[in-house]
């Protein structure tokens, strides 16, 4: 495999090195602190402390695969690398003078770096067989106390990452967190497919319309489908019709204006994720959701989160999947995994970032302990980790193993991974 900077980086970063190090002139070299990686434009390390010599100089570092690249950046020409103390290569292919007309003092690594190191790092980037986990052969050499502890810290990170839409939608809200849950509720109502629509959905029909209804699930049920844009048309079983009847009412007390109707998607999906059940599900649970952020703000546990959010979709739907086409009658109601599902994704990052914006740790807290005593979920990323011997106990360890095959293993990004850490300096 090449030779890559960000390799050279990390073994600068970790001191992966062996042997006495010497400048390129033969000067010894004692690294006393390495400096803090710099990913922004820049010298890659700041703070070094490195003693050249008899002479301890403080400043930066920066590395290159070749000597001969300081010139092909144009480095010579940037102030920002006037304070750069010592050039770390691979591959001293010529001297670096600087404006000053001093030589670069340059440590050549590819006579430090150990092959086993090497070796460790290009089995994981460039396998000889191409595997989903790249270090699935490896992983029973690395202390579960370490997995674990890794695992714990990828938690937060995804839920952090979840946390963002939140923000979003905060923003959007003008920090109204009741609106911010009731959008986001919306938008994972709708899976994959339909979060975009469904999104849109909630944000076309004000909330305060929807509470006036309450009371009246069919007429919340004749709102929201209307503003769907799924009333159009002619229907011929007496439900639909009804409902186009209530919401023609209500379009003209309110001046509503429904979404494109075309932007739902029905195609390759399973019926009992069709945008018609779903939003009736959706309708029943505005129905029996008042104040809906406070009310599950004073809800910490997790089996009552799951009975809040089980709610069937109306009587019509035993029998339909979508308006006039029969279906064989059963009760359509909201599976537990994907009540599970919501928790995750909505209540899991709202709890948090709301611990977060008013310095309330004991709600962050909460949060992750939801995802705790939530049992574990299942889809083939999962799978994967379990067939490469990592099996989790609940929802908090899968959502970390998306994250760490998501943000780390699908791109090769071993550098960044404790777990990746460990096989390379083992």
């Amino acid at each position: 495999m090449k030779m890559s900077e960000a390799f050279l980086q990390y073994v600068w970063q970790y001191q992966l090195l062996e042997g006495g190090l010497r400048t390129t002139d033969g000067q010894p070299i004692l690294v006393e602190r390495a400096g803090m990686l710099n990913r922004d434009a820049g010298p890659d390390f700041s703070e070094a402390h490195v003693r050249i010599g008899e002479t301890l100089w403080v400043g930066n570092v920066e590395v290159h695969v070749k000597s001969s690249d300081w010139n092909h950046h144009h480095h010579s020409n940037d102030h920002a690398y006037d304070n750069v103390v010592l050039h770390v290569v691979y591959e001293n292919d010529t001297a670096i003078t600087l404006q000053n007309c001093h030589t670069l003092a340059t440590l050549e690594l590819s006579h430090y770096i150990p092959d086993a190191v090497w070796a460790n790092y290009d089995a994981l980037i460039d396998p000889p067989q191409p595997r989903t986990i790249p270090c699935a052969d490896r992983l029973g050499e690395i202390s579960k106390p370490l997995v674990n502890s890794f695992l714990e810290r990828l938690t937060l990170e995804r839920i952090e990452q979840k946390c963002a839409t939140v923000r979003r939608l905060l923003d959007e809200s003008r920090g109204n967190w009741e609106q911010c849950c009731y959008w986001l509720l919306a938008h994972y109502f709708g899976g994959k497919a339909n979060s975009f629509p469904f999104e849109l959905l909630a944000k076309s029909t004000d909330q305060n319309l929807l509470a006036r209804w309450r009371d009246r699930p069919q007429r919340i049920e004749a709102l929201l489908m209307g503003q769907a844009g799924l009333l159009e048309g002619f229907f011929t079983d007496d439900y639909p019709r009804q409902l186009q009847s209530d919401y023609t009412a209500l379009r003209q007390g309110a001046s509503l204006t429904p979404i494109a109707g075309y932007l739902w998607k029905f195609f390759r999906m399973r019926p009992y994720g069709y945008p018609t059940l779903r939003i009736s599900q959706f309708a029943q649970l505005v129905c029996q959701s008042r104040n809906l952020f406070s009310h599950l703000l004073e809800t910490p546990d997790a089996t009552e989160l799951q009975k809040f959010f089980n709610v069937s979709a109306s009587p019509y739907w035993d029998n339909h999947f979508q308006f006039d086409k029969p279906s064989p009658g059963k009760k359509k109601q909201v599976g537990s995994a994907f009540v599970n599902v919501l928790i995750i994704n909505v209540w899991v990052p709202l709890l948090f970032e709301y611990g977060n914006q008013h310095g309330m740790q004991q709600y962050k807290d909460q949060a992750v302990d939801l995802l705790e005593q939530l049992p574990p979920e299942r889809n083939h990323i999962v799978s994967h980790w379990k067939e490469a011997g990592i099996r989790a106990e609940n929802a908090a360890q899968t959502q970390a193993l998306i994250q760490l095959y998501n943000n780390y293993c699908s791109q090769h990004n071993c550098l960044c991974c404790q777990i990746g850490y460990k096989i390379i300096t083992l």
